[in-house]
């Protein structure tokens, strides 16, 4: 098949120098919600919008994932408009049974989603953006950004972290627990993903676990829909105020499932606080105490991926971005999904129905 854009003719999918009305940034779960309601609402694929994506194939982050992530362990996926997720094995690795039901979906829906395309930046010309990529140039009336944060793994800085001889990996590059079999490894973090590590490379190896604050751990009953909306309504307090979005995740607190009650027993969840120095050998503590580490597992979470918007200046001063829902404050041509409190599946998919719907708006009211 093809089809036109920007008065050519092309092969359908190939890239072209293209001027669309909205060019969504990210093929995740936002990302393919926001196109799917796109089309939905009137958009012509490809014509009038299209998908780039930086990844090779389909699954957004979760065809990065380590293979020892299963069904099982994740958090929940929230179905994608349209088609529900299938059902799977909880032996079933999420780094293919994901990406498995995200290919399907944009197939289905014969999704305008081209692929591998890495957007560099983005600049405002005239009464629009120009997107320069991987792939030459394109040109888009609005923008909904997609890119989520897993190409922005955040390691804090410490003193002699330049200076340690063993192994430092952050979660992204996490393979599974048998590299590390018979190693002392210093997890550092918080999160659902350490406490998860923890389980796993403890089965294996030593551990130590780290965090700059005591976790905080929920029962299994407390999470009420009531308490989620609370939960999401104060990331959002954030980013209407123009601060960095904190995870939804983070607001919960700490989860222990079934598959992690062997680890607690053995007592692999004895917090320690954190280190004030890195050596060549290990850490040191501000007592004095010193542990000898051969790896260093940095479980301190991701940032959001908006580097490429960075022409466009949407930062506030206190180093946020200032929304109104999905639409920045600043610009209401551009939306941010899967950002902030829409970080969630769940919320992924609703924030990608309301940029949607917005943007049609929006863009319907300028033509008149």
């Amino acid at each position: 098949m093809r089809v036109t854009v920007a008065g050519k003719t092309r092969a359908r999918g190939s890239v072209d120098h293209s001027v669309l009305e909205v060019a969504v940034i990210g093929a995740g779960q936002a990302g393919l919600s926001a196109a799917y309601h796109l089309v939905r609402l009137g958009f012509t694929p490809y014509d009038e919008v299209v998908v780039l994506d930086r990844n090779p194939a389909p699954g957004g982050a979760w065809q990065h994932r380590w293979d020892s992530l299963t069904m099982h362990d994740v958090h929940g996926i929230a179905n994608l408009p349209g088609v529900p997720v299938p059902p799977s094995s909880d032996s079933e690795r999420a780094n293919a049974f994901v990406p498995e039901y995200f290919a399907d979906y944009e197939k289905r829906f014969d999704l305008p989603v081209v692929r591998p395309v890495a957007v560099e930046s983005v600049r405002e010309i005239g009464d629009g953006f120009e997107l320069q990529t991987s792939a030459g140039l394109y040109s888009a009336a609005a923008l909904v950004n997609a890119t989520g944060t897993w190409d922005r793994p955040f390691i804090p800085w410490y003193p002699g972290i330049e200076t340690f001889k063993g192994r430092q990996l952050h979660t992204a590059d996490y393979a599974g627990a048998a590299e590390l079999a018979g190693q002392h490894v210093l997890v550092v973090g918080g999160g659902a993903s350490a406490v998860q590590l923890l389980a796993e490379i403890s089965a294996v190896a030593t551990t130590t676990w780290v965090t700059r604050r005591p976790p905080e751990w929920r029962t299994g009953d407390d999470f009420t829909p009531e308490y989620g909306r609370q939960v999401v309504a104060r990331v959002e307090e954030r980013v209407r105020a123009g601060l960095p979005p904190r995870s939804v995740v983070s607001v919960t607190g700490l989860h222990l499932r079934s598959q992690e009650q062997a680890a607690w027993d053995r007592g692999v969840y004895t917090r320690h606080p954190m280190f004030t120095r890195i050596t060549p050998d290990g850490v040191e503590w501000a007592d004095g105490r010193s542990e000898h580490v051969d790896t260093i597992l940095w479980a301190t979470g991701f940032r959001a991926d908006l580097a490429h918007l960075a022409p466009l200046h949407l930062r506030e001063s206190s180093g946020g971005i200032r929304m109104n829902g999905t639409a920045t404050a600043a610009d209401p041509r551009i939306h941010l999904v899967g950002y902030g409190p829409s970080a969630s599946t769940i919320g992924a998919n609703r924030a990608g129905f309301t940029a949607a719907r917005a943007l049609r708006d929006l863009l319907k009211s300028q033509a008149a």
